[in-house]
């Protein structure tokens, strides 16, 4: 467990700071960006909590917070570095618990008649702001990964727990279903209309 003694270390004031292995990396590295997008997601889902949800998508939402720092822990920790031991990884059960939320959801909801706008309830618009800014977690691993593996012989591990983008992808679906029960099931949803329909 992880011990905050300070806050305030002043070590990052030259726009340097240190990965979970003790590394030192400037702050636009893209392990930086990817764990930041990731928290920046788990202070999202902080405020969607605040918005009233249904008892199962609020219990469901705090284990998913818990994930979100397993993830960043994994992260922010390269593949074989020093601590690789005590190194929280994301594991495939996490991934397959999200599928089943995914499935439990979708199985509740009105079919979608179009493409669904974000908005409707305070709730939905938040879970599709979460949505969207999972996505982008998503992209920042990606793009990490392929930043890490450039010049690395063809076969080489990956340097980032392929799981990771795998739940990134899962959680962004999720949010989208979870939206969609916050607007009544789909029943209030609000749907885009092309501009030659409106």
């Amino acid at each position: 467990m992880a011990k905050l003694d300070r806050i305030t270390t002043g070590t990052g004031d030259q726009g340097m700071t240190s990965l979970a292995d003790g590394s030192r990396v400037p702050k636009t590295n893209p392990r930086v960006g990817a764990y930041g997008t990731i928290d920046e997601l788990n202070s999202l889902l902080g405020v969607v909590r605040a918005e009233g949800l249904p008892d199962d998508i609020d219990r469901e939402i705090i284990s998913i917070q818990h994930d979100l720092f397993d993830l960043g822990a994994d992260v922010a920790s390269p593949i074989g570095g020093p601590g690789e031991e005590h190194t929280p990884r994301l594991r495939n059960d996490q991934v397959c618990r999200l599928e089943a939320l995914i499935e439990a959801a979708t199985a509740r909801l009105a079919p979608a008649e179009s493409f669904v706008l974000p908005g409707g309830s305070r709730a939905s618009a938040f879970l599709h702001l979460a949505r969207t800014v999972a996505r982008r977690a998503e992209r920042a691993a990606v793009a990490l990964v392929e930043a890490e593996s450039a010049g690395c012989p063809e076969g080489a591990p990956s340097p980032v727990n392929t799981l990771c983008l795998k739940y990134l992808n899962r959680l962004s679906d999720l949010c989208f279903v979870w939206a969609r029960r916050c607007n009544d099931n789909g029943h209030a949803d609000v749907l885009w209309q092309p501009y030659h329909e409106r």
